[in-house]
């Protein structure tokens, strides 16, 4: 017992830790980005996003995982769920951002790391054991993945309608023509981009929920469920709309938004509801 608190209580100062270690990192790129972007210290700013990056997936491994947690197995939530996406979105990014040109992004994916890092430690979410179906674990971990493609497509598609909107303010005669800066990417290239990370996202989210309803032995129509189906014939109908009627521009965008809202209410928002509002405890 002894051991089991010292584990306990060591886990949870490494969680501790490696969060606020992330948050202040994220926090000081957030506040610099605006110079990095130019060029003026973008190489201290890539590594000191690195760090935070770093402590983020740590501070993650360690909730996650119930290290010295008293009950054996994973542990899991909303927040995680939520802190896990945005780790995934800025992974890509930093990926991404070596290559293609992405200003304005980096302060704001740094805000919305610090932000889910923090929200994670005040609640890491809810002890589950290991017993059930060997493929529970890929279930989840498609979800995720699911979660973060779909997290980078939003950011894309976001990065896509202001674009749209510089090109039209760029127009000659427009009303409201000004000194605007073109935009960096190629349009169709970011629009390309957007809709291979919506199937990869689609064909994830369609593993994920047949996989759920094979293992799982009363499978029911929970708001879980429900609106995580919804969620996958919204972006399914997306790529349908897109390959049969050629969907682009802001109606795909609005679909892409509405399908990533409800799978985000699908998991992560009821499991607030749960967690936070009724404080009730139900297994994933």
């Amino acid at each position: 017992m002894i051991l089991s608190f010292a584990s306990s209580g060591a886990a949870n100062w490494v969680l501790a830790g490696a969060s606020l270690l992330a948050a202040l990192a994220y926090g000081w790129v957030a506040v610099r980005a605006s110079g990095t972007e130019a060029g003026q210290g973008r190489a201290d700013s890539a590594g000191l996003l690195l760090l935070a990056w770093g402590a983020h997936l740590l501070a993650l491994l360690v909730d996650v995982s119930g290290v010295g947690q008293a009950l054996s197995g994973t542990r899991f939530g909303f927040a995680p769920a939520l802190s896990t996406t945005v780790w995934l979105v800025l992974a890509v990014y930093m990926v991404e951002s070596r290559f293609l040109p992405l200003p304005g992004v980096r302060r704001v994916l740094a805000l919305m790391s610090a932000a889910a890092v923090l929200l994670a430690l005040a609640f890491p979410g809810e002890s589950r054991p290991l017993a059930g179906s060997p493929w529970a674990p890929l279930h989840w971990l498609l979800g995720l993945a699911s979660y973060g493609l779909f997290g980078v497509a939003v950011l894309h598609a976001a990065m896509l309608n202001r674009a749209e909107r510089m090109l039209r303010l760029l127009k000659p005669g427009s009303p409201n023509a000004g000194p605007v800066a073109p935009p960096l990417m190629p349009l169709l290239r970011l629009e390309r981009l957007t809709f291979q990370f919506v199937g990869a996202g689609v064909a994830a989210l369609s593993v994920a929920i047949l996989l759920g309803w094979w293992f799982t032995p009363h499978w029911h129509w929970d708001h879980k469920n429900f609106l995580a189906v919804l969620g996958w014939l919204v972006l399914t109908g997306l790529l349908t709309g897109r390959k049969v009627f050629g969907w682009r521009g802001r109606r795909a965008t609005r679909w892409l938004y509405f399908g990533a809202l409800l799978l985000l209410l699908s998991y992560a928002g009821s499991r607030f509801v749960l967690e936070v509002v009724l404080q009730r405890h139900l297994a994933v």
